[in-house]
């Protein structure tokens, strides 16, 4: 059975159920989501068995951001269905799913033939070939712009059908039909989902597919002022799994005859295995083969620990041939910063001509690292010419291409299985361990899951990008900002990134094919919610020994912190309140006004005076036609064992809210995040080696050191912003002002105190 997703082809599907699909592009596909004995498979997101269970197809990775929860939850409440009727079915790799909003976001990196038809969702060419590229990656939180409107067609369309197959029966019309709590209604007459699921199967749905006239909203209301909790409408669907430890995550795949395997990697960079001793591993228990690869030794044995041991035993010794040190990134983002050549990104009004600074900052960002709990974890099996992964991957699709191609395959032999990360923050866009895994499981012949030690994971993980940032500014007679200049010196990192994930590049050919070239979205961020009447932005593409990547926030998570934190002195130098500093250049976002001053209310503001101890930042960030805005009130002071933030105040508007739990939770996580970036979370290098090997080398913030967190979830009339990044860049500007007003001590650089004081 083909489907295509406009053109409405129907017929019957495996099992006896029917396939409906749409599209502006009269693409056809095989049927992704088969269906068991017992169910009837209406489209490509959902499935409904004779029992009434429906399951929905998530084609997204679930690394805790609920997301087998959010398209569910869309699907349930378009289709009327009690929530305690809802499965979730990791959607396989295909077309069907392709996400049009990223490959948007992400068509300079990807590099289209003609740029200006792929800057948008709905342009043909961007459309193509997301498709034909099976292009499914999860990303700058934009699943729910990608998905929702499909996952509520599909629905929609199920349930017309539904009521179709109802109305038969009665002997009425179906438009005289409801559905509400998994039956179809109409009048006394109540039949379930599962009952009508097979003749359903037999219907056309209209087109277009009748949605109910609002897109899903949290029906959940804030807590009352008694403090009471509110009833959570639709409860996570993972959660209970998790808590009992049934969550299955890559780690915990097993399979008949399979064998571990521990690996070590050279010293960063293109390091190459000069020699090991293989003798000294020949006494150890469980060990079952040796693989050697160009870069990296790896052993494999019927434990981890074995494996690890023989290769602690061994000593695999590397050359390199790009050694990373500390003192080069830092000298190379000083000599761009100070003399580089710039390419302007953003310029308003008359940019910096005529520009003569009254002051001017230099900021510097360390590289930051993921701190994942689940290191890289791949379980591979090869056998008749058939390769098949279990991973956890934001991009499964090439991860695909990648293990094909290591090992000789056409990718129709390589099936990926999709397993949810146990935290990724993006260090899941990368494949590495793909291709190792792969060649390690041709060598050795039997399945074989390969897990990195902590200490490879620090080692092979693209740090976001460390940066150096020169905030000038000429100021107004009474201390306001007439113009504004920045120059960010960094690698180009998104560039460097496309190159590894759509050419599948090694990283020092990603970093000499991008050399010189400017990134806009390095400078993301600085596009600026202050009306300042002047504004030039630069960014200084320089190149490092280090690979960089892709990190939860992205450069929003230091651009924020760089001009923030120059907003607040700017404020100071004129003697002006923080806040309505601020709030004085915001005249054409009332809506971040509104966050500023709920932000203050609930931490009850004092100004940010001497010794208060608070800090006030905030931030907007645009994805996808949508926007988010916070504004954070930071509470911290500096003692012997460093920083410590006693309390965090912030108010969020996200737009319409889907999940209220979810939301809540995503923005603290995000705030704890950014807190973990402000105080640590980075690492410096050492003859190629990161300084920090260790969860604990990397400062974040314990259960003893989380603050208390009070968050006011502004719901507005505007579209659905992700709730999970927007909490990560305000969080660093604000405790860096907190601390000044503690202290009277301006700290400019992350992690914070890194430098010391």
């Amino acid at each position: 059975m083909k489907l295509t997703r406009r053109n409405m082809l129907a017929g019957a599907a495996v099992g006896g159920g029917l396939l409906v699909a749409w599209s502006f592009l009269p693409r056809n596909y095989d049927n992704p989501l088969q269906p068991h004995e017992g169910e009837a498979a209406f489209n490509a997101w959902l499935k409904i068995a004779e029992d009434g269970v429906i399951t929905v197809a998530v084609p997204q990775l679930e690394m805790g951001q609920g997301i087998t929860t959010l398209l569910p939850q869309v699907v349930a409440m378009e289709l009327g269905a009690d929530w305690r009727q809802i499965a979730v079915e990791p959607a396989p790799v295909s077309g069907a799913y392709a996400n049009f909003p990223l490959a948007a976001r992400w068509s300079a990196l990807w590099q289209p033939a003609i740029p200006s038809l792929a800057n948008e969702a709905d342009e043909l060419l961007l459309q193509r070939w997301a498709q034909s590229s099976r292009f499914t990656a999860t990303a700058e939180g934009l699943s729910m712009a990608a998905y929702e409107q499909p996952c509520r067609e599909a629905a929609a369309a199920a349930r017309a059908m539904l009521e179709m197959a109802a109305a038969e029966r009665w002997g009425v019309s179906w438009e005289e039909c409801t559905t509400a709590g998994g039956f179809v209604i109409q009048g006394e007459n109540r039949l379930t989902f599962g009952e009508l699921a097979a003749e359903a199967a037999e219907f056309s749905p209209p087109d277009p597919p009748p949605l109910k006239s609002e897109p899903p909203r949290d029906p959940a209301t804030p807590a009352s002022e008694d403090g009471a909790d509110p009833e959570i409408a639709f409860p996570r669907l993972d959660m209970p799994s998790k808590v009992d430890g049934s969550w299955q995550f890559a780690g915990d795949v097993r399979l008949p005859d399979m064998v571990y395997a521990a690996i070590r990697h050279g010293p960063r960079d293109r390091s190459e295995l000069t020699g090991y001793d293989v003798g000294n591993a020949t006494g150890i228990r469980g060990l079952v083969g040796i693989v050697r690869g160009k870069r990296w030794l790896a052993a494999a044995a019927t434990n981890w620990w074995a494996a690890e041991q023989a290769l602690t035993a061994m000593n695999p010794r590397f050359a390199a041939e790009n050694i990373v040190r500390s003192e080069r990134i830092e000298a190379a983002l000083d000599d761009g910063v100070r003399r580089g050549t710039a390419h302007r990104i953003i310029e308003r009004g008359e940019g910096d001509t005529g520009y003569s600074p009254d002051f001017a900052l230099r900021y510097d960002i360390a590289p930051a690292v993921h701190g994942t709990i689940e290191t890289a974890t791949v379980t591979a099996r090869l056998a008749d010419g058939r390769l098949e992964l279990w991973m956890a991957s934001q991009a499964p699709e090439a991860a695909r291409v990648a293990a094909a191609k290591a090992i000789g395959l056409s990718l129709a032999d390589v099936v990926l299985y999709p397993m949810p990360a146990g935290g990724s923050f993006d260090r899941r866009l990368e494949h590495d361990q793909a291709i190792e895994a792969a060649l390690i499981a041709r060598e050795i012949g039997r399945p074989v899951q390969l897990v990195w030690s902590r200490g490879e994971e620090q080692l092979c993980l693209h740090p976001r990008t460390p940066a150096a940032g020169l905030i000038g500014a000429q100021l107004t007679g009474d201390g306001r900002i007439a113009a504004l200049r920045v120059r960010l010196a960094s690698p180009p990192a998104a560039l460097e990134f496309g190159r590894r994930l759509f050419d599948n590049s090694t990283s020092w050919a990603a970093i000499e094919a991008t050399a010189g070239e400017a990134d806009p979205m390095s400078v993301e961020g600085f596009d600026m919610r202050y009306a300042v009447p002047n504004l030039a932005v630069s960014h200084v593409p320089v190149e490092l020994p280090l690979p960089v990547g892709r990190m939860r926030a992205n450069n929003d998570g230091y651009t924020c912190f760089m001009l923030e934190s120059f907003i607040d002195e700017a404020a100071a130098r004129g003697e002006h309140e923080p806040m309505s500093y601020r709030i004085a250049m915001l005249g054409g976002d009332a809506r971040l006004v509104d966050c500023l001053q709920r932000a203050a209310r609930l931490a009850e503001w004092d100004g940010g005076s001497r010794g208060s101890g608070q800090g006030i930042a905030c931030h907007r960030m645009r994805r996808a036609g949508s926007t988010g805005r916070i504004a954070v009130v930071a509470t911290a002071a500096a003692g012997e064992g460093g920083v410590r933030v006693s309390r965090i105040h912030a108010a969020v508007n996200i737009g319409r809210v889907v999940n209220r739990d979810i939301a809540l939770q995503q923005i603290e996580g995000g705030l704890l995040f950014g807190l973990g970036n402000a105080l640590g979370c980075a690492t410096g290098y050492d003859e190629g080696r990161p300084t920090a090997l260790r969860l604990a080398d990397l400062q974040m913030p314990t259960l003893e050191d989380a603050p208390r967190i009070t968050i006011d979830l502004v719901e507005s009339a505007e579209e659905s912003f992700d709730p999970g990044e927007i909490g990560v860049p305000a969080i660093a500007p604000a405790v860096a002002n907190a601390l000044y007003s503690a202290t009277g001590l301006r700290l400019r650089r992350l992690p914070l105190l890194s430098g010391g004081l």
